[in-house]
């Protein structure tokens, strides 16, 4: 259910109900009592404006003026961003890290991604085994059983919204460095994380069809 946005002239009536009967008491637009109630209900409207608001401003995905205390809370902003990070990329980090609990599968990284603004894929490799890879793939060396790639467009657009872009923000910005500092601090410790762009993905024969990394 949405919540209540009651005007001034809403204030106005239900005071009016609060007051005693009788012709020194009278509730028409002109009088005195009317004029007096009237200087105080624009104040309740905007309180109700901004309790309104308060409720849309408490959640990350669509907070504006209480993104800085959830970057503070949430170890943010950092330099991947660059020095003028758009609201909306700034937004899309609070949300990555604050829904951002943990895990190891490669669906985990493809939601993470997801939520920074970055459609993505995971390939991940294995060095040569006999018996599992057909003859004349390449070999690759040990570290190959821990390497796994993020393959993603060369460039993930991401527009100006009305209603969640701020004033002076990039019609529109691609920058990918956010999607390597984020994955990366993610990431399990002892893998190796490759990106790709716009190329396809690293060589096929390496690929292991497995869900979780390492």
């Amino acid at each position: 259910m949405l919540a209540p946005n009651y005007s001034a002239a809403d204030y106005l009536r239900a005071l009016q109900a609060l007051l005693p009967r009788g012709r020194v008491w009278p509730r028409d637009t002109d009088a005195k009592q009317s004029a007096v109630l009237g200087t105080l209900t624009p104040v309740f409207e905007r309180l109700n404006a901004r309790a309104n608001n308060l409720l849309i401003d408490a959640f990350p995905a669509s907070t504006y003026e209480l993104l800085p205390e959830w970057e503070l809370t949430l170890g943010l902003p950092d330099p991947c961003a660059g020095e003028q990070p758009t609201v909306a990329a700034r937004r899309a980090q609070v949300l990555a890290r604050f829904a951002g609990t943990g895990g190891q599968s490669i669906q985990y990284f493809i939601d993470y991604a997801a939520r920074l603004g970055f459609t993505v894929t995971v390939t991940q490799y294995a060095p040569f085994r006999m018996g599992q890879q057909a003859m004349g793939s390449q070999l690759g060396s040990p570290d190959w059983a821990f390497t796994w790639a993020v393959n993603a467009p060369l460039a993930s657009l991401i527009p100006f919204t009305m209603g969640q872009s701020a004033m002076g923000d990039a019609l529109q910005s691609w920058n990918n460095t956010v999607l390597e500092c984020e994955l990366n601090t993610v990431k399990p410790a002892h893998t190796l994380l490759l990106f790709t762009y716009g190329l396809g993905r690293l060589n096929e024969n390496f690929v292991l069809n497995e869900n979780t990394l390492g």
